[in-house]
């Protein structure tokens, strides 16, 4: 049992499509997240955290793995895709990472990789699985969560949650999550440390909440008043505003769920040896096709665009790291992606690397520890666009230093920012004799062909 005491616990607690600008900390007016708050005004926040992909399924890849979705032919098959399947065979987890260093590991919620179940949580790294399996949203986020509450929607969707068979009529499943992590973080964890991934299926559609909390945004709404339109063209259908009602209960139900486990930590004495990683898989649902009229969520303004986009508003996301003390440093600028949780979360640990494993992501523990950015090359790849769903088209991109260059490959066509100076992405200053522009249509081509990716 000093074994365990002695070595940290970690848990992820992620989000699903929740924006960098869904939370009151980082400036939201119509949301209210105090927990949430309070976490990166104790802990760590980060400025520039983004994931690999827009999307759900390929975002959750690169943080299980490591690596960039494109590698393995997600969310488009590849030469290394092996049929039928998301993973490589043998691929380490960082459920699996943990495990064979001596950690209990736990996942509960929204998993979305691999059909079969020999690609679910508790066949790869995780000692228990509450309802991981192929699903991808609830038809009903009310018990039972597999009957839509339209019957019309029967038989449609993102296919069953698994394992969530028993409960009482109405709970809400963002609710029942927490109470099983609850459950879990309540046992004795066999003298073990922890690792443990709660993987909200809020805030995705479909958009349903309490009563009482939809009460209290709608009541809030009431007194507020917006300038401009509600939507604008660009890159699709953008929303403008931040007045989702259901959406802001959606949000508070999941800030809800952190308070609880936190309390819980706290409660155990577990708080101060624990980190927290709260995170989402990607930006807001703030985008259509010009020709869609579904439901948006909100606004990821400034920031350009949002889900299913490889601009700003669409892959940078909130990341704060709280519980155990890392850092006396409350701001880390530092320019991270989830592949990167992997290889720094064993780091923080003080567990081995697997650097053949998480190819694609980097241990920040010094940048967390000292403060201190470095500049990098990250990469993303989005191969299978949506244009009717969130108004998004195939492209490449690579970020080098504050340069960000993006390939519309079909297209043939190039964009570059400087975020440093146009962090929102408003002037596109490509130019095909600059050298700037070489180099880095250079590196984009170059990692296509190295990460065999998809085109």
């Amino acid at each position: 049992m000093l074994w365990a005491q002695e070595k940290k616990n970690v848990l992820i607690f992620l989000v699903d499509d929740l924006g960098y600008f869904d939370i009151s900390h980082h400036d939201a007016d119509f949301y209210e997240t105090p927990n949430i708050d309070q976490l990166a005004q104790e802990g760590v926040d980060f400025t520039n955290a983004y994931v690999a992909h827009p999307r759900c399924l390929p975002s959750r890849y690169a943080l299980q793995t490591g690596r960039y979705p494109a590698r393995a032919g997600i969310p488009a098959k590849n030469e290394n895709t092996i049929k039928g399947k998301k993973f490589y065979d043998n691929e380490k987890t960082i459920g699996q990472a943990f495990k064979d260093q001596g950690y209990h590991t736990y996942f509960a919620g929204k998993w979305h990789l691999g059909h079969e179940e020999d690609e679910w949580p508790h066949n790869k790294g995780y000692d228990i699985n509450v309802a991981g399996c192929a699903a991808g949203a609830p038809q009903s986020y009310f018990y039972p969560y597999n009957v839509p509450k339209n019957p019309k929607k029967i038989g449609k969707g993102h296919g069953k949650i698994i394992g969530l068979d028993e409960g009482e009529e109405g709970e809400y499943l963002t609710d029942r999550l927490t109470d099983e992590t609850i459950k879990f973080l309540n046992t004795d964890h066999d003298g073990k440390p922890f690792f443990a991934v709660l993987s909200h299926y809020g805030v995705h559609t479909p958009f349903q909440a309490k009563k009482k909390d939809i009460k209290k945004y709608k009541t809030k709404l009431e007194g507020m008043t917006f300038e401009g339109p509600e939507y604008t063209k660009q890159d699709g259908t953008m929303k403008m505003h931040q007045n989702n009602p259901v959406y802001g209960a959606m949000v508070a139900s999941v800030d809800e769920s952190l308070g609880r486990i936190v309390k819980t930590l706290k409660a155990k004495g577990m708080y101060e040896n624990t980190i927290i990683v709260f995170t989402s898989d990607h930006g807001g649902l703030s985008n259509r096709g010009l020709n869609s009229n579904r439901d948006l969520a909100t606004s990821n303004l400034p920031l350009r665009a949002g889900k299913g986009h490889t601009y700003e508003g669409g892959t940078k996301v909130p990341l704060i790291f709280g519980g155990a003390k890392i850092s006396k440093h409350g701001v880390v600028h530092q320019v991270t992606t989830n592949t990167d949780l992997y290889p720094t979360l064993l780091d923080l640990c003080g567990l081995n690397l697997y650097p053949t494993e998480h190819l694609d992501g980097i241990s920040i523990k010094n940048n967390i520890k000292k403060g201190k950015s470095e500049d990098r090359t990250i990469f993303w790849h989005s191969p299978k666009a949506r244009p009717n769903s969130t108004g998004d088209i195939h492209v490449t991109v690579a970020r080098d230093g504050d340069f960000k260059m993006m390939y519309f490959y079909k297209e043939e066509r190039y964009e570059l920012y400087n975020l440093k100076t146009d962090p929102y992405e408003t002037k596109n200053i490509y130019n095909a004799n600059d050298p700037k522009s070489k180099q880095m249509a250079q590196m984009i081509t170059s990692w296509i062909a190295e990460t065999k990716a998809s085109i």
